[in-house]
Order: C-alpha cells, then structure tokens, then sequence
C-alpha cells in the first residue's frame, strides 16, 4: 500500500511541477481561441443532445404544444404520420393524429434515444440518432413496438438550438398483422 502511495504522490508532485512551468508560460490569443472554439462545439452537442431527449419526453407525455416549440420557424417533421413544416402546423399533425392529451406521468410509452451521432457546424448542424419505441403490452411488461432512426438538421435560432428538419424513417417497422386498429 505505502509503495503505491508514494508512486500516486511522486506523479503528482510531478504533474503539478509540470502545471507550474506551463503557468509561467505566456498564454497566446491563438491557444485561448482555439479552446474557446472546442468548448463552444462541447456546450452546442451537449445543448442538441438536451433538445433531442426534450422531444422525446414531451412526445411521450403527449405534450405536443412543446414538442411542435422544438422546431424552428420552418422547421420541418416528417414520419409515418405524415409530414409538417412550422411548428403551428406540426402542432396540427400530431393533435390530430395522436391528440394533444399532456400527461404529467406520460403517457406509458417510451422513446429511448440512443447512439446519437451529432456534427456542428457553427450554427448548424446534423445528427443520426436511434430511436426504439416501447409501450405496455398486454401482460403490462415493455413490448418493443418498432426501431428506426432520426435523421435531423438543427439550426440555431434566436441563441437556441432548433430541429430545421427531422425526419423518422422505422428501420424496423411493426408488423401488419400487429398494427393497431383505428
């Protein structure tokens, strides 16, 4: 225990006599604007990946009137529902096919969100993102209903990240046999 002990303190003291020599260097505009751009890309992805999972959540509390607030100005929704450009318009969509029915404990559904893959591209940017789609079955255990995946456009409008477009192809859809009866 005592050696390694002395060995996590010898690489301190050295690591932090290392952090004093770099902190008497001079630090050049160069290296702060660079770290500042790196930081910007980190704050924007972490910003999308916020606003890709409040889309989920409010779709999943049937809370369409912040989930069409999502969009940009001419933010476009495309699906197996059809597809709306605004977000008056992709509000219209979802209340008319699915019902603007807010549930504060959602609605037993869930849209797990995973594997995004984001790009940025000062204030745009792109990103591919798996969804599943999982409701109660019968038994009241998660029955997974179908996958598919995001394929989004963000713009930033007015300092905040928007959808410009997002489209939901079902990489696996639901089976005929299984598709629910209107």
């Amino acid at each position: 225990m005592r050696t390694n002990l002395g060995v996590t303190t010898a690489r301190l003291a050295a690591a932090l006599l290392v952090f004093g020599l770099l902190a008497q260097q001079p630090v050049r505009a160069a290296d702060l604007d660079s770290l500042a751009k790196r930081v910007q890309v980190l704050e924007d992805r972490e910003a999308i990946r916020a606003l890709i999972l409040a889309y989920g959540q409010a779709h999943d509390h049937r809370d369409y009137k912040t989930f069409a607030s999502l969009f940009a100005t001419n933010g476009e929704w495309v699906g197996g529902l059809g597809s709306a450009k605004g977000p008056d318009a992709i509000f219209a969509l979802m209340d008319k096919t699915i019902g603007h029915h807010p549930l504060p404990n959602g609605s037993g559904t869930v849209h797990l969100l995973t594997n995004d893959q984001i790009v940025i591209d000062g204030d745009q940017a792109s990103a591919v993102t798996k969804w599943i789609y999982i409701t109660p079955g019968d038994d009241k255990a998660p029955k997974l209903v179908y996958v598919g995946h995001y394929d989004d456009k963000f713009v930033r409008e007015k300092g905040a990240w928007k959808f410009l477009r997002r489209e939901a192809p079902a990489d696996i859809p639901i089976p005929e046999a299984a598709t629910p009866k209107k």
